[in-house]
């Protein structure tokens, strides 16, 4: 069966980009093909991605190995162009008419699963955090966010874009940065380049008590990077906690390693 252009798509559905949804649509059959090889070998797996829009990364998903995708999708005019793309491939692609932060992805399929996304710009952040608190249910996650974002999540201690969302990320998986997507390739353009993030979630994870330790622990370091140590975690402990982690308090934030983090958040979730 073959398939209608993307442009076709977007015009019988009627799918402007909207603002308010986070929407800009990667039509690029290359690109799109090859952020779903970044996934690795997708052969038997189930594959959850959020917000396909007209389905471009959708059918690169679905050209793959993969045993199924499984579409989230929030906008309804998209939810439609889902369906008329599920006749085309029977019994592989399944649609959840629903809000990505609203719902557990990982009660969605039995593992090995993954998630493949160009992420909402608005909702990228909340999602990923959720995503890494059960790291463990996921096998890997390829997602797209903004550059900035993406170099924040990948950056390392010392640089300018190392904060709270570096250490959540690093303190549960392997982060890798894959590849930057200028504007033009999206429609509409955004203002900015965007980046393919890999995340492989490492063997042995953090119980729910430590991550939300390490939630704290960098929400209030973050949270007042100029200042040192000892008065940005006073709140946690201040100088008694971290002359039980061996960490200086004349240090800020930014020098820490992911690992220093997690003695802290370990001695705050006792």
């Amino acid at each position: 069966m073959a398939l209608p252009p993307l442009r076709d798509v977007i015009r019988e559905y009627q799918l402007d980009a909207r603002k308010k949804l986070g929407q800009h649509f990667l039509l690029d059959e290359n690109l799109t093909g090859k952020i779903a090889r970044q996934a690795g070998d997708l052969a038997g797996r189930t594959v959850i991605e959020v917000g396909p829009g007209p389905g471009g990364l959708t059918r690169a998903l679905l050209g793959s190995a993969a045993g199924k995708v499984i579409a989230v999708e929030l906008d309804p005019r998209a939810a439609e162009a889902m369906r008329a793309l599920s006749a085309a491939f029977p019994g592989r692609l399944e649609l959840v008419e629903a809000d990505a932060l609203e719902i557990d992805l990982s009660t969605l399929a039995p593992a090995p699963r993954q998630i493949v996304a160009n992420l909402p710009y608005n909702v990228a952040t909340p999602l990923l955090i959720g995503w890494l608190r059960q790291a463990a249910q996921w096998e890997r996650l390829t997602l797209m966010f903004q550059l900035e974002v993406a170099e924040r999540i990948a950056a390392a201690p010392g640089t300018g874009a190392y904060g709270r969302l570096a250490v959540l990320a690093q303190f549960v998986c392997s982060v890798g940065f894959l590849m930057r997507i200028p504007p033009e390739a999206f429609t509409p353009p955004p203002k900015v380049f965007s980046a393919v993030v890999g995340f492989i979630p490492k063997p042995v994870q953090p119980d729910a008590a430590l991550f939300a330790a390490m939630e704290r622990v960098t929400a209030a370091a973050f949270g007042q990077r100029r200042k040192m140590l000892r008065g940005s975690l006073r709140g946690l402990g201040g100088e008694a906690l971290l002359e039980r982690a061996g960490i200086a308090g004349d240090r800020r934030a930014e020098t820490l390693s992911v690992e220093e983090f997690g003695r802290l958040a370990g001695l705050v979730a006792g």
